[in-house]
């Protein structure tokens, strides 16, 4: 922050008079609402989560703690543990992106109450426990809480290889083509259903019904956890709920457990069912993981001005010299090295020169509140658009589609804070939570344009900003709604104002809106890394939006990795000097049945046009994205010992 003192006297008294009049207005509404924040949640007298779980599938390796609503941290070393790229070996140097992180979820009641829920890295405390809540009381008991506290993870390639079975054994060939097949404890155990006697929901973790019988029997009726295998559940017309990734970890946690220790603020009555997944592939989604969150009110009342969020410590390796920003087009807030060499803090390994920069893209939050209109992109930046005509994927899903009230919103605040005391610090209260999700400092000021977007901070202005440093991202001024229809007023981030490179933390959020008794949401995230090979400190940032944007498409085709078709089922009947070759593909294992394999790849991007002419509208251009079967090809080869690379050796191989 530049010195006030060295301002001329009077302009500095002005703004001294400014800021004084201004806090005294924001301190009346923080007194306000923190006289109607005194009455306390009982509790059920849950003791704080202990399970731990590790995603270790791709170029990322990291700790969840989801049943205690935490994420990416040792918290018994207080170290970072969002680890990427991964060892390989033990004694490899161990770079680390994140610190910790969590979700936090907060409104008001008719009475003007805060309820609200939040942790950052539970060393003061609890604010979520394992389990499910009554769906009738939205209460949980000490047993309930225990008994949830452990994590139920899969792997598509376990299931595919359980349908295989099931198919192999409806045909009575498994003995022959599964000879020692068990089946694994964690399909067997899947938590498919909630213990009604206690008042639970009786589907809870999501399976796949295949004998219709309504109850979760992998045994003998074939049932499996719900992957999507042949790619039919469109998430843009159903809220199927599924599994996602080559593989999962499924848990649920609620805030109701017992009382909001780090926090302190009411519970709201919240069941959360959550799965953290990631993909193996050769490309950026090698370096990414993801966070999908089914959020359900069980409570029976509803809360106004109501905001959901993801909260991130993104320590990029040494803690305290980095910068945060956004990107407003893409809904996307990122964490860079505050200067090209990012060098060790402590135990936390530094990076080096040209930095990495991390970033969390959030994808979708809660429902806007329905209004019986099949909403634009946004009623108030309606020419919301980027330069080549597509809307800001930021903004969030279901506008423009001319379905009434689908809406969800992206990320409509991105807010930093320092590890650090005073307003622009860690929070202390329920209502410092509260206005860090509205948008607000902890005095109540309102975040704005420029400097470090604090009122007495100089360098900015008095313009109301709902996203922090967006650089050169917002074109139409999304970040700035008091000017709507204006572009934002300059390039805006930490790198152009000078900011001093500190221990930040991020919090995007969403809303506000009107959470009503038995609302169901969802809340997901994707984290994306990227590192730039030569340039400055926000080279890798460039290099970070690319990796988004596959992040994002991913997103968009729910999940959907394009796969090659499945090799189909061969049966051999020998002849003299003949074989016959019978080809089949199960209608229930294979994604190619029938020979009728297409499927999108979410990774081509097709451009406006091509040789001249105009490809139309976004779903025009998607049919051009799909890969087709187009058939089979079978070589004859001269021995055993001939791999695929020696198919086309005409020396060893022949086309039959």
């Amino acid at each position: 922050m530049r010195n006030i003192g060295n301002m001329k006297g009077k302009v500095t008294l002005l703004l001294i008079v400014m800021l004084i009049t201004g806090s005294n207005l924001f301190s009346r509404e923080n007194e306000a609402l923190k006289k109607k924040n005194s009455n306390p949640t009982p509790a059920a007298g849950c003791a704080s989560a202990t399970a731990i779980a590790t995603l270790n599938l791709n170029n990322v390796r990291t700790r969840i703690e989801g049943t205690g609503g935490s994420m990416w941290m040792d918290r018994s070393n207080s170290i970072a543990l969002y680890e990427v790229p991964k060892r390989i070996n033990d004694d490899d140097p161990r770079f680390t992106a994140i610190f910790a992180g969590a979700l936090w979820m907060g409104g008001q009641d008719v009475n003007g109450q805060i309820k609200l829920a939040a942790v950052t890295f539970r060393n003061d405390g609890n604010d979520f426990w394992p389990g499910p809540l009554n769906t009738t009381t939205a209460e949980v008991t000490p047993e309930v809480c225990s008994e949830y506290d452990q994590f139920f993870g899969v792997s598509r390639a376990m299931i595919n290889e359980f349908v295989a079975y099931n198919v192999a054994k409806e045909a009575g060939t498994e003995g022959t083509l599964f000879p020692d097949y068990v089946i694994p404890k964690a399909i067997l155990d899947w938590p498919a259903h909630g213990d009604v006697s206690l008042g639970q929901d009786y589907n809870l973790a999501p399976y796949y019904d295949a004998d219709g019988s309504g109850h979760y029997n992998p045994s003998t009726g074939g049932d499996y956890p719900k992957y999507d295998l042949l790619g039919e559940i469109d998430c843009r017309q159903t809220r199927d709920i599924r599994l996602f990734g080559d593989t999962t970890i499924w848990f649920v946690f609620n805030d109701k457990g017992n009382t909001h220790s780090e926090s302190q603020g009411p519970a709201i009555g919240m069941e959360i069912r959550g799965q953290a997944f990631a993909f193996a592939t050769n490309d950026e989604v090698n370096n990414m993981t993801f966070y999908n969150y089914e959020m359900i009110n069980r409570s029976t009342f509803t809360l106004a001005e109501t905001y959901f969020g993801q909260w991130v410590d993104a320590d990029l390796g040494g803690a305290n010299d980095d910068y945060v920003g956004c990107d407003a087009s893409r809904g996307l807030g990122y964490c860079y090295n505050g200067d090209n060499d990012d060098q060790d803090d402590g135990a936390a390994k530094g990076y080096g020169s040209t930095p990495p920069a991390i970033g969390v893209d959030f994808f979708e939050g809660p429902y806007a509140d329905n209004d019986g209109i099949a909403n634009p992109l946004t009623t108030i930046k309606q020419d919301a658009i980027d330069s080549n005509g597509i809307p800001y994927e930021g903004l969030g899903i279901g506008y423009g589609d001319t379905i009434v009230d689908n809406e969800r919103y992206g990320m409509r605040k991105f807010v930093f804070y320092n590890n650090a005391n005073g307003v622009q610090g860690d929070p202390q209260s329920a209502l410092d939570h509260y206005n860090y999700l509205r948008g607000r400092w902890r005095d109540g000021a309102q975040m704005v344009w420029g400097g470090n977007a604090h009122p007495s901070d100089p360098t900015s202005t008095s313009i109301p900003a709902d996203l922090m440093f967006p650089s050169t991202s917002d074109p139409i001024g999304w970040s700035t709604p008091s000017i709507a229809g204006q572009a934002t007023p300059n390039n805006w981030s930490e790198k152009s104002v000078g900011n001093t490179p500190l221990d930040r933390r991020f919090l995007e959020s969403a809303g506000p809106f009107t959470l009503e008794p038995g609302a169901v949401n969802e809340l997901t995230v994707g984290v994306v890394f990227a590192r730039a090979t030569t340039g400055d400190e926000f080279a890798s940032v460039e290099k970070l939006l690319v990796a988004d944007d596959k992040a994002q498409a991913l997103f968009d085709n729910c999940f959907k990795v394009a796969e090659g078709p499945d090799a189909p089922d061969v049966t051999i009947q020998e002849l003299d000097r003949e074989l016959i070759l019978y080809l089949s593909n199960n209608n229930i294992a294979s994604n190619n049945y029938l020979e009728s394999y297409n499927l999108l790849n979410p990774d081509i991007a097709i451009p406006d046009t091509i040789d001249g002419v105009y490809q139309g509208t976004k779903a025009d251009k998607d049919t051009l994205r799909f890969y087709k079967f187009q058939g089979y090809q079978i070589f004859q080869v001269k021995n055993s010992s001939v791999t695929v690379s020696d198919v086309y050796n005409p020396d060893l191989s022949r086309l039959a």
